[in-house]
């Protein structure tokens, strides 16, 4: 199951999840960016968005307004569409309008991959990225150990470059894969001081000792956080 998290409010770009992209609000762009790879529906905290996925034919939940993370969004329509707890649940961000079908499918077979041997299922994706995009500060960094797994993320350019020869980092997508019960183990944390501080809530998990299993893609999409991120998407993108 794919499930949107899709909040209308914005504190640096009111209702994006509804500009258009190419003829369509981005919302629904996003759903239909993966519609083919498993069932889709969007998790939101407004009518508006209820009605406009009616519109288009494509599932949506109405969710409580107070939820703190998209992630825990997601887990209140995971239980309402009644999953079971060895489901795959693939969390996309609503504001990736131009995901690629590959990446999706990447993500949800790793997670199959770790759900033969494990109880905790949690796992996401990067891509390498330029040193000069690793100080903005909308792009998430993530540096991983020697498995493959999620040591930090920040919004700062991690790791330090101290000695100026670092070339590549890590730019992070905004996808996660779960099984529901793992969806649920999380949710059921407390939020974490290091999430609240860099408002990331993949921070939550590492905070409580909990893996993320990273796996690295190559992807011309990125996160619309700004109306400059819109106008840069649809030059990128507009062919």
């Amino acid at each position: 199951m794919i499930i949107i998290p899709a909040r209308l409010a914005s504190t640096r770009f009111p209702n994006k999840i509804l500009a258009d992209i190419f003829g369509l609000p981005m919302v629904i762009r996003t759903a239909k960016a993966v519609e083919r790879i498993d069932d889709v529906a969007i998790a939101t905290d407004s009518d508006e968005v209820v009605r406009v996925a009616a519109k288009y034919g494509i599932k949506a939940i109405l969710t409580s307004a107070n939820h703190q993370s998209g992630t825990d969004r997601i887990n209140e329509a995971a239980q309402k569409l009644a999953l079971k707890e060895n489901e795959i649940v693939i969390n996309v961000q609503a504001d990736e309008p131009f995901i690629e079908q590959d990446i999706v499918l990447s993500l949800r077979q790793r997670v199959e991959e770790l759900a033969r041997a494990n109880d905790w299922v949690m796992a996401s994706c990067y891509k390498k990225i330029s040193k000069q995009d690793a100080l903005d500060p909308n792009l998430v960094k993530v540096v991983v150990d020697a498995e493959q797994n999620a040591v930090y993320f920040s919004r700062c350019p991690i790791p330090y470059d101290r000695e100026n020869t670092q070339s590549e980092y890590r730019g992070h997508l905004g996808l996660y894969g779960f099984t529901f019960k793992s969806l649920q183990t999380f949710c059921a944390s407390e939020s974490a001081p290091l999430e609240n501080i860099e408002k990331l809530e993949q921070l939550r998990a590492l905070y409580f000792g909990k893996k993320i299993s990273m796996i690295e893609v190559k992807s011309r999409s990125f996160g619309i956080d700004t109306r400059e991120d819109l106008e840069k998407a649809l030059k990128t993108f507009g062919g």
